[in-house]
Formats: structure tokens, C-alpha cells, sequence
């Protein structure tokens, strides 16, 4: 089940998708369900929106494959490495990440998102996969020279427009044939799997809820594989992930007035 976040005239509602069509629901399905209204729209009636906001934040795992980890000359982590990403950093599908004047090297990391679906406390391996409600595709936009730079990534990641989101979640996701491509203008640039993870789902979960509270809705993004690069205004960005859709966002250098 694919589901998106969507708006429609003059108000912004959830659906199952359903070919070319959605099936609204009643409220937020991490909430309320999939109880749905009756209601079918095309989907060309409507403004896809990121099918989710985190209600409190977003976990990233860095370096979590290993030619990624490579590319970049560090070492391959021996336990999940994490940082914090703002809620306020998410955009939805088409539309664009923003350069700032703050960087002079920002890269694309497209990668798997996992979206939280109940309070998640010192989850184990063995549960951990139930906290989960789908799977929806990410890119970290990161400030790569002030990553670089500055030990905290806090700022590096966290800029407005750097975690687009979308355009729908797979609630039955196949965690063993997960593949994430990227693309700039149309040219492949990244090309990685699920199964190259070193850490999966279960372990990440683990260790990241043994320190901290994952809340419905939060947003954990999986690591990105090898192939990052810079992005420079005027081109767009895709990341897909085959049969759950493709996040597609143009690039724009801020206006400063």
C-alpha cells in the first residue's frame, strides 16, 4: 500500500494510491488509520506534498555502506554513526532545494527513509521492525565543506529545503530488494541496495532508541550509497526507488535581498 499527503484546492488531506487515482483517508493514517471518506481524486487533480512532516526529527545514519564511507576517506563504522536533522528542513516532491550562499559545495545523498509509526523506546532487533510504518525515499542535501569543517553537522545538514521527501510510502516494503537510484538531469549518478547496508533496519532502530525516543511520524534516513556529488542551480534531481516512485526536485541558488 502506497501511501501520500496531498492538497486540493484549498485543503491537504492523506490517500492510497490507486493507479492514476488516490482514496482519501480520514486523517493521518499514522494516527488514524485507513479508515477513507469514499472519496476518489485523480491524481492529476491534486499537488503531491513530503507524505510526511516529523512531528519531532529526523535521524540520519552516516557512512552506512561502505564504498559510500570509502569515497569520502573515512572508515567504515564499527556501530551506527547518527546525527539530527530539523523538521524544518523538509520539502515535498517538486519542490526546490535552495542553495545557500553559506556553501560553496552542496551535495545530493539520495537515500531510504523509514517513517515511525508508534512510540518506539529500547526497541531490539527482534521487535524493531514493527515500529515501523513504510518506507519512503529521501535525500539528505548536505553542506559538504561546512560538514567538513565544523565537527557538529548540526548545520551542514540542517539547512531549509535540504531533506526533500516523497512522494509516497510503501507500508509493506521488501527490505531485501530496496534500491536506490540518483539521478542529475537525468544521469545516473548513484545506484545501491538495501542489501550493501552494514547496518539494517533492526540494528539502526536498536541503537538509536536506546538513547533516544522515536515519536509516529519521525523520519530515520538509512545512509546513502557511493556517487555523491555537488549540485548547481538550474538542474533537477531525482531519487527513486522502484516501486514506490521517484522524488524529483529542481535546484535554485537563494535570492539574497
Amino acid at each position: 500500500m502506497r501511501v501520500i499527503r496531498f492538497s486540493h484546492g484549498d485543503r491537504i488531506g492523506y490517500g492510497v494510491l490507486d493507479d492514476d487515482a488516490l482514496v482519501e483517508l480520514v486523517g493521518d493514517p499514522i494516527i488514524n488509520g485507513f479508515d477513507t471518506t469514499g472519496q476518489r481524486l485523480a491524481l492529476s487533480e491534486v499537488r503531491l506534498l513530503a507524505p510526511v512532516i516529523p512531528r519531532s526529527k529526523i535521524v540520519g545514519v552516516g557512512r552506512n555502506y561502505a564504498k559510500h564511507a570509502a569515497e569520502l576517506g573515512n572508515d567504515v563504522p564499527t556501530e551506527p554513526l547518527v546525527f539530527l536533522k530539523p523538521n524544518t528542513s523538509v520539502i515535498g516532491p517538486g519542490d526546490a532545494i535552495v542553495l545557500p550562499p553559506e556553501s560553496q559545495d552542496v551535495h545530493f545523498e539520495g537515500e531510504v527513509a523509514l517513517v515511525i509509526g508508534r512510540v518506539a523506546r529500547r526497541l531490539t532487533p527482534s521487535n524493531a521492525l514493527g515500529a515501523v510504518f513504510g518506507v519512503t525515499i529521501a535525500n539528505d542535501v548536505t553542506a559538504r565543506d561546512l560538514q567538513q569543517r565544523e565537527p557538529q553537522w548540526a548545520r551542514a545538514k540542517g539547512f531549509d529545503t535540504f531533506c526533500p521527501i516523497g512522494p509516497a510510502i510503501e507500508t509493506e516494503p521488501d527490505w531485501d530488494a530496496l534500491r536506490i537510484l540518483t539521478r542529475i538531469d537525468g544521469d545516473v549518478r548513484q545506484d545501491g541496495n538495501s542489501t550493501d547496508w552494514i547496518f539494517d533496519v533492526p540494528t539502526v532502530l536498536s541503537w538509536i532508541t536506546a538513547s533516544m525516543t522515536l515519536l509516529p511520524g519521525d523520519v530515520v534516513l538509512m545512509g546513502t550509497p557511493e556517487g555523491v556529488g555537488p549540485l548547481a542551480a538550474g538542474q533537477t534531481v531525482e531519487v527513486e526507488i522502484p516501486g514506490i516512485g521517484t522524488l524529483r526536485n529542481p535546484v535554485v541558488a537563494q535570492q539574497i535581498v
